[in-house]
């Protein structure tokens, strides 16, 4: 066995894949080979020049001096690897990775993120595959045996969540060459952010979370700010990927000011939004229930009360589920484990300090690493040694703290650096007794360094602190500029301070975004709370926000539509926590009211109604009853966010008194715009006279201002209720105006609305290859700007168009695609219009039940929402059902009953429907005769709707 240097070498990782399940289902057969496999592993690796570091589990550590000496032994361990399969019978498969780079030895073995990268490289092949780091083959590619060659596989994420790394595959006659995709970040579905640093020491804590992890459902790790709680939940997290096959998830909750928002943080990573009738826990529950996914809550202890009770709900009744959570605090629930994180481990100063020993320590390679970040020439040397350990051992090895100095090394040595720390933790000696020394340690580390700011960066920094999720470099001019820094100062200032690392500074599709780190937000707002300056500077937050949102507004229609969206969400947390203060006493609720009225569609195009719609009602209600724009605006919004809750009745009511104050103030467009959601609330209720008195006033106002857009849009409206009363040569025109504009302004949204609603009425028409045509082309355009509410009617209606020619599996598909998105954004009447459809194709394919049971469904849901023409639709697929299951009376009623509500709606079938429909009623006349049919239609017709409801869903299978 070799002594190696501690200079650039080659670090070889190999596991058995599947070892667990053959030790359980062979375990005889598995201990001879595994014995033979042993034996060969110190042969192969001795025999190459290398030294076996240690057998872990069912593979090995080695390391070599040369690259190709590592490569050939692992080739070699391929081939025995192969013999000892063929001979035990066995599925003895090894995966292999390496890795070369520079590493410390500590007691016959190596650490540090070099050896961990070849880990991690290993973690992502298959059995029977070798995988190799950049670094191996530029050492060793020129050396390569005779036979080998290699593979570029691409750039990699793995599952040390830094930059993606390219890998190769080691190639040769006696190894396969295909394989499934690697085993990396990007082959299970996850949110794992790339870190910009290294991972530094943990590997204990790592082990030990893991199994952890494997006896529990919910894990907890504590302990103090700065300690290193995030970091290391998401290192395990990418760990663990494997082991949860729907997906790992980080939700962050550092800038979550309302812990009534805890369910929403949770559905909006997972992309759901709320469903009707159900609150968001209900709806994270039933999503989650037969998924196998593990959630990172990070940052828990601002929202714990809140959090434990939504962890508690999930791990309840979703059984695959597992919680990581990260908090100074446990959540307190049955079944949870709690971890504390403890700090690194440290060197005792008083020790020799002999830099060979120093390396072993956590803390001091945690230093050594951020401060070659700050000065690449930076290494522990004899002379700087002692200073080194007593800094880390004085900041008790918690991570924040050790960066926070080592950024400082650029400016000061490391003898100036120990001595400041010594004159600051000399306060900590005369402060409370009874607070945790940690807090006291890192309360010191911020102290200190902000310290060292001068007086205009001290200002600076503490009235950062008032923005939530970061924040652009124009939103730090136009909020902290005042009181002796100018906009112009701003930007050196704020560069200085993210030189200092007390800002981090982030590039986001070529621009630059900054925030700071929470602690020290948290810190930067006791700061400026202390100068007696916070009201000033949240109301100056306040203001800058409701302007953005003011000027995001016109945008969110149109071409730019979606690059506004993406900046309001990124602001999101902003936006809320303006919102908050606008709420409380210092703050101006009227800029509230505005930012809200602003903000309505982007809170309902991004799924966040009951959010927006709280924020409504609680604002509404603090602003004093002044009658003016802003008022007007809010009912408006709040009367949009309603209605796409289905609740219209509250809708209209916001509608009317918005209308009431826009006719008061004489503005025009006000009146045009609450006068058009009238009109479509009526729409929607089958009232389609009223419905077209108010969209042709609309109309006539748009025209009188000029507002193309608004144009458009109300010959849109006017053409649903004229191809809903069958006038298709009116609603034509309508829309093919409509298009001419939108595709004139460069709307693409527009455009797509209106190839839907043209396919809609040529599929009415029976001409379905115009549908499909028109459906595919605004689909394309729907996917394009990611808009899931369209892309679900598109793909219902090309479902529709399947069904017509009869491809009733191609169907099925389309319309369960479409019924799966719309169940995940919560669209009540788009969810029952699906339902519908699956009923009438499942009929198709002879499936009474089912039929029966999704027309109950859809009929239900179209009740609750008040939906009378999708009433009528749902009858009338019932009375088909009822028919089959040979209950003519039954289907006569609910046919008279459907009918009824056609004719006060004014929404007669279409042809194509019309030609299904009355091959059934002859069916059904013939059955029973044409008195008793009469009889039933007319008993259908005497029905109230509620009646009629209730006669649907009485409709049994027996």
């Amino acid at each position: 066995m070799p002594d190696l240097p501690s200079a650039t070498l080659t670090f070889l990782f190999t596991d058995i894949e599947g070892s667990t399940k053959l030790w359980e289902t062979e375990p005889v057969r598995m201990a001879d080979a595994l014995e033979r496999h042993d034996v060969l592993c110190r042969g192969v690796v001795d025999d190459h020049g290398g030294r076996l570091i240690k057998m872990i589990g069912d593979g090995l550590h080695a390391v070599f001096v040369e690259p190709e000496g590592a490569v050939a032994a692992t080739l070699e361990l391929q081939r025995g690897m192969a013999a000892i399969a063929a001979d035990s019978g066995l599925p003895f498969r090894m995966r292999c990775g390496l890795h070369a780079g520079s590493s410390q030895e500590r007691d016959g073995d190596y650490f540090g993120s070099e050896v961990n990268r070849a880990a991690r490289i290993m973690n992502a092949a298959h059995g029977g595959q070798i995988l190799l780091s950049q670094s191996v083959v530029d050492l060793g590619r020129a050396r390569l045996a005779k036979g080998m060659d290699l593979l570029h596989l691409g750039r990699v994420r793995l599952r040390d969540l830094a930059a993606p790394q390219d890998v190769w595959q080691l190639l040769h006659a006696d190894l396969q060459r295909t394989f499934p995709a690697l085993r990396s970040l990007d082959s299970t579905p996850n949110n794992l952010p790339q870190q910009t640093t290294s991972f530094i020491g943990r590997e204990k804590e790592v082990v030990h979370i893991r199994e952890l992890m494997g006896n529990t459902r919910l894990l907890t790790l504590t302990g103090s700010g700065g300690c290193g709680k995030t970091r290391l939940a998401i290192q395990v997290a990418a760990d663990l990927l494997e082991s949860h096959s729907d997906g790992v998830w980080l939700v962050e909750f550092a800038a979550l000011a309302d812990p009534g928002l805890v369910p929403q943080a949770v559905a909006t990573v997972l992309g759901l939004r709320e469903d009707h009738g159900k609150t968001l826990t209900q709806s994270l529950t039933e999503h989650l229930k037969s998924r196998q996914v593990m959630l990172v809550l990070d940052n828990a202890e601002h929202v714990l009360t809140a959090c434990a009770q939504l962890a508690d709900a999930l791990l309840r009744d979703c059984p695959q589920l597992r919680l990581l959570v990260s908090s100074r605090e446990a959540l307190g629930i049955g079944g949870e484990l709690s971890y504390r994180i403890p700090s690194l481990s440290i060197p005792d100063p008083k020790q020799d300090a002999a830099p060979e020993r120093l390396a072993q320590f956590e803390s001091v390679r945690l230093f050594i690493e951020r401060a070659r970040s700050q000065q690449p020439q930076f290494t522990l040397t004899p002379h700087n040694a002692q200073a080194l350990a007593s800094v880390c051992a004085r900041l008790d090895g918690i991570p924040l703290a050790i960066e926070l100095a080592a950024a400082r090394v650029r400016s000061l040595s490391m003898k100036d650096l120990n001595e400041r720390l010594d004159q600051r933790f000399r306060l900590l000696t005369g402060g409370s007794r009874t607070a945790l020394p940690r807090q006291q340690t890192l309360r010191s580390a911020i102290d200190w360094s902000y310290d060292l700011l001068n007086a205009s960066e001290k200002s600076l920094y503490g009235r950062l602190a008032v923005f939530v999720g970061g924040w652009t470099l124009e939103a730090a001019e136009r909020v902290c500029a005042s009181d002796g820094i100018t906009e112009e100062d701003v930007f050196d200032l704020l560069s200085s301070l993210v030189d200092k690392n007390l800002v981090m500074a982030e590039e986001r599709e070529s621009s630059s975004r900054y925030r700071l780190l929470e602690s020290m937000r948290q810190y930067a707002r006791d700061r400026l709370l202390e100068s007696g300056g916070g009201d000033q500077w949240r109301n100056r937050h306040l203001a800058h926000f409701v302007a953005f949102a003011e000027a995001a507004a016109p945008h969110l229609a149109g071409a730019e539509e979606q690059e506004w969206l993406d900046r309001l969400e990124t602001e999101h947390d902003n936006l809320r926590s303006a919102l908050v203060w606008s709420a409380t006493p210092g703050g101006e609720a009227a800029g509230g009211l505005r930012m809200a009225g602003a903000l309505y569609r982007f809170w309902y195009v991004r799924g966040h109604l009951g959010e927006g719609r709280r924020w409504f009602t609680e604002l509404l209600a603090d602003v004093p009853l002044v009658r003016d724009a802003a008022r007007a605006m809010a009912l408006n919004g709040a009367g949009v966010l309603a209605w796409q809750q289905a609740d219209s009745s509250e809708a209209h009511t916001l509608f009317q008194e918005s209308l009431a104050i826009w006719r008061e103030l004489g503005n025009r467009r006000g009146i045009s715009d609450a006068l058009g959601n009238l009109g479509m609330i009526a729409y929607n209720h089958g009232d389609y006279p009223t419905a077209r008195t108010r969209l042709e006033e609309c109309l006539a106002i748009k025209r009188e201002l000029g507002e193309q857009r608004g144009i458009a849009g109300s010959m849109i409206n006017l053409g649903a209720v004229a191809s809903e009363q069958g006038d298709y040569a009116a609603a034509r025109s309508l829309y093919e105006q409509s298009l001419a504009i939108f595709r004139n302004l460069g709307d693409r949204r527009g455009v797509a609305t209106l190839l839907t609603n043209l396919g809609n009425m040529a599929l009415s028409t029976g001409d379905n290859r115009a549908a499909r045509q028109f459906f595919n082309d605004g689909l394309e355009i729907q996917r394009q700007l990611a808009d899931r509410s369209s892309i679900a009617v598109s793909l219902n209606n090309l479902g529709r168009v399947a069904r017509q020619e009869n491809d009733l599996d191609a169907a099925r598909l389309l319309v369960e695609e479409s019924l799966t998105i719309r169940r995940e954004i919560a669209v009540p009447r788009g969810i029952a219009e699906s339902l519908s459809d699956l009923g009438n194709i499942a009929f198709d394919q002879g499936d009474i039940a089912t039929a029966r049971a999704l027309q109950r469904e859809s009929l239900a849901i179209r009740r609750d929402v008040s939906d009378r023409w999708g009433i009528a639709v749902s009858l009338e697929g019932l009375g088909v059902v009822a028919l089959a299951l040979a209950k003519p009376y039954h289907a006569a009623r609910v046919w008279g009953a459907a009918e009824v509500l056609r004719k006060e709606i004014g929404t007669p079938l279409t042809p194509a429907e019309l030609s299904r429909f009355d091959g059934q009623v002859a069916a059904a006349r013939a059955r029973l005769g044409a008195a008793a049919f009469d009889r039933a239609m007319q008993e259908g017709r005497a029905m109230t709707l509620e009646q009629a409801v209730q006669c649907g869903m009485d409709l049994q299978d027996d």
